[in-house]
């Protein structure tokens, strides 16, 4: 037969404790121990600085032990903050949260509020940079082009309109919701009905390199998806506006050798960067005019884009549209 014996500590003995800030206490923390002065634990205002001048009694085992029914895993770190007034927080985000849960039940307002800030640039940290989904069903592929972005926009204006003598500038802003403009990148190498010509396989890699540019250069301001559930087609651009098709850039065709037929692949880089800056405009809610979408389906004005940065090729696009447009308005 098996005994097991157990020990209860008595704790039931409550006094007020009031000494001078150099006396020295002793604290059992969830069964850790602590040894700090009275100073240490009243040095700011919280619920230890109650607990240790007099205002509240506290528990006390036939030791003298103080005690206090907490973890005593991060009370130490506690104790150091309230020395020194800062400390190294933990590097784990599990280990901040439950340094937070301490700091909130002592009432220690500024080691919370350093802990929270420790929380949400950990959670900035984690967050990709950009998100590029893979669509493997035509249902997924509607849910996201469909899919809604909220647009904020701020509106400023000087408040001596109102009232003269004031010189102030105000603002207020407003945030709403439009379907955000999507890229869809098909790839389907497995299609080999035809062979390949020699400079396919290039011109498919130069595809997907270009959809990772794109993607990162744009990511916030355009939803990029891959679709791989394999189609006929083998590399195909598409552009969606307001949740509907704008416009397509297929870069397969099929030529005629002397024997047989073979699958080329193509790289349209000018014409893939034109629609990029066109899918740009149905960011606002309303969506492009008729000019500006003029604007954007000339061939011609962007042969050189290719050789250009990508700042640059969005400034060049936009500055042409706006051109257009003052040129129409005129």
């Amino acid at each position: 037969m098996l005994f097991l014996r157990f020990e209860i500590m008595s704790g039931d003995h409550k006094t007020l404790l009031k000494g001078s800030p150099s006396q020295y206490v002793k604290l059992n923390v969830g069964g850790t121990l602590f040894y700090t002065t009275i100073g240490t634990l009243t040095k700011s205002d919280n619920m230890l600085r109650t607990m240790f001048s007099g205002r509240m009694e506290v528990l006390t085992d036939s030791e003298g032990w103080i005690l206090i029914d907490r973890c005593g895993k991060h009370f130490g770190t506690i104790l150091n903050y309230l020395r020194d007034g800062t400390v190294a927080l933990p590097d784990s985000y599990k280990e901040i949260m439950e340094l937070l849960a301490e700091a909130k039940y002592f009432l220690i307002e500024e080691l919370t509020e350093s802990c929270l800030q420790a929380l949400a640039k950990k959670e900035r940290e984690a967050e990709p940079i950009c998100r590029v989904p893979l669509i493997t069903s035509q249902k997924e592929e509607q849910l996201l082009i469909m899919s809604t972005s909220k647009v904020r926009i701020e509106y400023i204006f000087k408040l001596n309109i109102f009232l003269p003598c004031l010189n102030l500038l105000c603002s207020f802003v407003i945030y709403y919701s439009c379907l955000q403009p999507v890229v869809k990148l098909l790839i389907n190498r497995h299609n080999n009905k035809y062979s390949y010509t020699s400079t396919s396989d290039d011109n498919l890699l130069k595809n997907i390199e270009l959809f990772d540019k794109l993607s990162l250069r744009f990511s916030g301001r355009v939803l990029f998806i891959k679709d791989v559930i394999g189609s006929n087609e083998i590399c195909c651009w598409s552009f969606f506006g307001h949740g509907k098709k704008c416009a397509e850039v297929c870069c397969t065709s099929i030529v005629y050798a002397t024997d047989k037929k073979h699958t080329k692949v193509e790289f349209p880089e000018a014409r893939i960067y034109e629609e990029t800056l066109g899918i740009l405009l149905y960011e606002s809610r309303n969506g492009p005019d008729q000019d500006l979408i003029q604007a954007t389906s000339s061939r011609g004005a962007v042969g050189g884009l290719s050789c250009t940065s990508d700042e640059e090729e969005e400034r060049s696009g936009l500055a042409r549209l706006r051109s257009n447009k003052q040129n129409n308005q005129s």
